[in-house]
């Protein structure tokens, strides 16, 4: 039996009627622009989502608008076959394999914001790969498998990480869950909110940051909090695996500890088939991942990743299209 999910993760399911509609829609965004991340694709998209089934129109605009709906599952899109084999890196997926996957996954992430990445993640590309990669089994990435992903919030280190992440299952055989807590399940009459509110915590970037960046460049972690917003429906920055108090700070970690306690009782476990698209705001849930058994054959777990800015800032704005949306985290 599917555990109970607490009210702010809500499902939303396509109506079949609705599917041939919607997979002309894509077969008629391929033919025009080719690439999800064409410049002109992503200018157009937001206007797109008139198109959509509107119902589906409707949540995601209430999910852009309102910080009520911490997570969203759409069920049933039209893009659940005709996908490769899981390629063994993110560096050895063929270019275009999963165009009408990462169309679908593009055209939703662009009705909650503007679709941003890293610069130092997987070359720069706008939509990312979470998949195994053979010797990172352990790794506390998206690349890892053996060992259970800890929840956190997406990129916690940085002031500008995403408001929103949006996950598009293209493999997942084994069905493994992603899991979900969300600030909604709190009890936050017993945390430490004075502590939590206040920057006494360091948060690192997570190894797929640093690589390639020499030691000596590598930036230090500088003193943050790791709750913020309102006190009665605050906005988190968790991420366990990379967050540290001060040892001359105890009260901090009792605090932290407390709160990551608290996480860790409410995290339930939210299955995403082939083809479902997981959105998640980045404020209000944190999310991991079940530990799998990693084959490398072809059959693997395999995820598409968008992560998303409610706006890009005016100084973003003023660059061409496809720079704006590369951000340097250093």
């Amino acid at each position: 039996m599917a555990p109970t999910l607490p009210p702010d993760i809500v499902e939303t399911t396509v109506d079949p009627a609705d599917r041939p509609g919607l997979r002309s829609l894509l077969d008629s965004l391929v033919r025009r622009y080719d690439r999800a991340d064409a410049p002109a694709f992503l200018h157009d998209a937001p206007g797109l989502g008139a198109a959509l089934p509107l119902a589906l129109h409707e949540r995601l605009f209430q999910m852009r608008e309102s910080d009520d709906t911490a997570a969203l599952v759409v069920r049933g899109g039209p893009v659940g076959d005709g996908v490769p084999p899981t390629p063994g890196h993110w560096q050895d997926r063929v270019p275009g394999a999963t165009r009408y996957q990462d169309f679908w996954l593009t055209l939703l992430a662009s009705q909650l914001g503007e679709p941003v990445c890293w610069s130092t993640l997987q070359g720069s590309r706008l939509l990312g790969d979470v998949l195994p990669i053979k010797g990172e089994e352990e790794e506390q990435t998206g690349h890892g498998s053996a060992t259970e992903l800890a929840f956190h919030v997406e990129d916690a280190f940085h002031d500008r990480r995403c408001d929103l992440l949006a996950l598009l299952t293209l493999r997942n055989v084994d069905r493994v869950p992603t899991t979900l807590a969300t600030t909604g399940s709190l009890d936050l009459a017993a945390l430490d909110l004075d502590v939590l509110f206040e920057p006494r915590f360091l948060i690192s970037p997570d190894p797929e940051h640093l690589r390639g960046l020499p030691a000596a460049d590598r930036p230090q972690p500088r003193l943050s909090a790791v709750l913020h917003g309102r006190r009665d429906s605050p906005a988190l920055r968790v991420d366990p695996a990379f967050t540290r108090a001060p040892e001359a700070d105890p009260a901090a970690r009792r605090a932290f500890d407390g709160l990551c306690a608290q996480l860790a009782d409410r995290l339930v476990p939210v299955e995403v088939p082939v083809g479902d698209v997981l959105l998640i705001n980045n404020h209000r849930a944190v999310h991991g991942r079940r530990p799998f058994r990693a084959r490398y054959d072809g059959t693997d777990r395999w995820l598409r990743k968008a992560t998303v800015l409610r706006e890009l800032s005016p100084p973003d704005t003023a660059l061409p299209s496809a720079r704006a949306r590369v951000l340097n985290p250093f």
